[in-house]
């Protein structure tokens, strides 16, 4: 499996080396970006018109200052004349620019700022969707691997940390960068002098960022990855409670998670402090700038060569201008922690299912049920193998057995027949044909499967059973329900179908839960049927109901049934034994009895010893 973009990249180690992942990062949703291209455009003519309007802002100043506080003061070329005005129309004037500049900064704010809003949250909502679907389709190999808390981390907080910076951080910043690169064009055509000092400071400011951002950016993936550690760790311990509480291992998970819980915090207090010594050193030298240009400034405005409305607009320009460098730093933490989880969240994309339609896939026909396997060999791990040569052939509508010691392959042997894994050599036939030929969805909605610990969903139970065939009729569901022999139970429950199940099915008894899987399996009418130990746990009345409801269900259909019980596999049409991966005896239960080898040995303990009789399964009728 493709699994190395998840486990083995290489994070950026600061912002500027975060920018390739950050330029990975958008041309991977660059869809996504572009059916929202006409409510950015909108945005963006809102931004520079914001711009257009914080230029704007101290040039009303600089009036009232020329030609009402200081008249008659020494003008430069560029100077304004309004000498020649009224006064006090002039003050009106200046006043009512203030409040028009004000304004057109307030609405064109609002517009760059909800437009980019909502472009990012529809953003967000279709990389989410796209995700969530991406992990449904992944092999069953990279979900034993991956930790099912740091998958549901990833679709949730990451994608809505990217939402936030985008709106908190990336917005203000992109605003205050257009309106640093036009202040600086402004401040050159006032004067070139004072415009050099103003950005002598830049390099220092550069230097410092990039040692402190760098820091930052560790410190913040390392703490994305602690989160995505504790979510595993929280979903691990809530899915086996009942273990947890039986094993009273309470308080070694609490410590183990408060452990990992009080490492984030001190990445959380690391982060905030190294942000906060970043944002006080470039105050201080956005200071040392504002001095340096203040004191030339004043010997200009003495020598005549500039008015103090040239250098109040200077000045304001110089704070405002370097407001990006503040917001930067401020907003250092949010973006390094955006771009971490971005690029988890582009990684978990690029992981390539193991199993997937091949090229040229067909859906498959309605199956007679003939199964064959040609020497199929398969391993997890290429270099051991699980399988090995497995050659055996089914006729539609068999029963067969698959016995041996546990770890032998056996539900190894149904996963591959349901693709959820391929064969590492040899071929899986349906009716004479490849498994691989087919499509997917169209192989497995043609196989129904009942497992000894069947999954249910907190959803009703008329809706558990439908997810067998979506779409299915309220009168298939009770069908399907009395097959299963749980129509009368159900019936008997305060809601009847409409009855709300705890998580996996927990107010349900064992026995109930898997006449309602069975009914799932049923209503789907498959003509080939997986039952992986269906009745073990069950006690004696339940497994008779459920064993009846296995006979309905499995009737004239290809039956695969995996028990160690040998007594449940006498009546079988034929009898697989496994053992280490190889098919080492293969007959009827007469048949292998003569034989006289491990499949008889094993049956005449399992007899000495007494071991239950009723879970005998006959052979499937429809």
């Amino acid at each position: 499996m493709n699994s190395s973009p998840l486990l083995k990249r290489k994070r950026p180690r600061s912002l500027q080396a975060a920018l390739p992942s950050m330029q990975r990062i958008v041309q991977r949703f660059s869809p996504q970006i572009r059916k929202q291209g006409a409510l950015l455009s909108l945005s963006t003519i809102g931004l520079f018109v914001e711009v257009l309007a914080r230029l704007l802002e101290p040039w009303p100043l600089k009036l009232i200052f020329d030609n009402i506080i200081v008249p008659g003061a020494s003008a430069t070329p560029r100077s304004i004349p309004f000498s020649n005005l009224d006064p006090t129309m002039l003050l009106v004037g200046a006043a009512f620019a203030v409040i028009g500049v004000a304004a057109l900064q307030a609405g064109a704010a609002y517009v760059s700022l909800v437009g980019m809003s909502l472009a990012a949250s529809r953003i967000v909502t279709e990389i989410r969707a796209e995700l969530y679907t991406h992990l449904q389709r992944l092999s069953l190999s990279f979900h034993y691997r991956a930790k099912s808390g740091d998958l549901i981390t990833r679709i949730t907080s990451d994608i809505d940390r990217l939402r936030d910076v985008t709106v908190t951080a990336a917005v203000p910043l992109l605003v205050n960068t257009v309106t640093l690169i036009g202040m600086i064009g402004v401040m050159f055509y006032m004067d070139w002098e004072l415009a050099l000092i103003a950005i002598a400071i830049f390099p220092l400011f550069v230097l410092s960022t990039l040692k402190i951002t760098k820091r930052i950016h560790n410190v913040a993936r390392q703490q994305r990855k602690r989160e995505g550690v504790m979510a595993a760790a929280a979903a691990e311990a809530m899915g086996a409670i009942k273990v947890v509480q039986a094993l009273s291992l309470e308080e070694m998970l609490e410590e183990m998670f408060s452990r990992e819980n009080e490492k984030s915090l001190e990445d959380v207090a690391k982060t905030q402090q190294l942000s906060a010594g970043l944002q006080r050193t470039v105050e201080l030298l956005v200071a040392v700038a504002t001095a340096l240009v203040l004191w030339r400034g004043v010997h200009l405005v003495m020598q005549g060569s500039a008015t103090a409305g040239d250098l109040l607009v200077f000045i304001n320009y110089l704070k405002t201008a370097y407001r990006p460098t503040r917001q930067l730093a401020k907003h250092t933490a949010m973006i390094s922690k955006a771009t971490a989880s971005g690029e988890r969240i582009v990684d978990l994309l690029d992981v390539v299912p193991d199993i997937r339609d091949s090229r040229g896939a067909i859906s498959a026909p309605p199956f007679q049920g003939a199964v064959q396997f040609k020497n199929v060999c398969f391993g997890y791990d290429p270099e051991k193998l699980i399988l090995k040569q497995l050659n055996f052939q089914v006729r539609p509508g068999d029963r067969v057995a698959l016995v041996g010691p546990s770890g032998g392959g056996k539900s190894t042997l149904v996963s591959l027949l349901l693709r959820f894994y391929d064969p590492s050599m040899g071929q899986i036939l349906v009716d004479g044909h490849d498994l691989r030929a087919y499509k997917l969805a169209s192989l497995r909605r043609q196989i129904s499967i009942v497992l000894q610990d069947s999954v249910l969903f907190g959803v009703s139970i008329r809706d558990n059973i439908s997810y067998g065939s979506l779409g299915a009729t309220d009168r298939e569901i009770e069908a399907a329900a009395k097959l299963a022999n749980a129509h009368d139970f159900i019936m008997g429950l305060p809601n009847g179908y409409d009855t709300l199940l705890g998580e996996r099915g927990a107010t349900l008894s064992g026995g109930q839960r898997q006449r309602i899987a069975i009914a799932r399996a049923a209503i789907r009418r498959a003509p080939i049927v997986i039952l992986d130990e269906p009745t073990v746990g069950l006690d004696n009345e339940n497994e008779q109901a459920v064993t009846e409801a296995l006979r309905r269900l499995t009737r004239n259909c290809t039956t695969f049934l995996i028990t160690h019980d040998l007594r449940a596999a006498t009546d079988a049409d034929q009898i697989l034994y496994i053992e280490q991966g190889c098919l080492l005896e293969q007959g009827t239960h007469s048949e292998l009895l003569r034989l006289g080898q491990r499949y008889a040995a094993l049956y005449k303990m399992q007899a000495a010893i007494g071991m239950p009789l009723e879970t005998s399964m006959t052979t499937c009728h429809q």
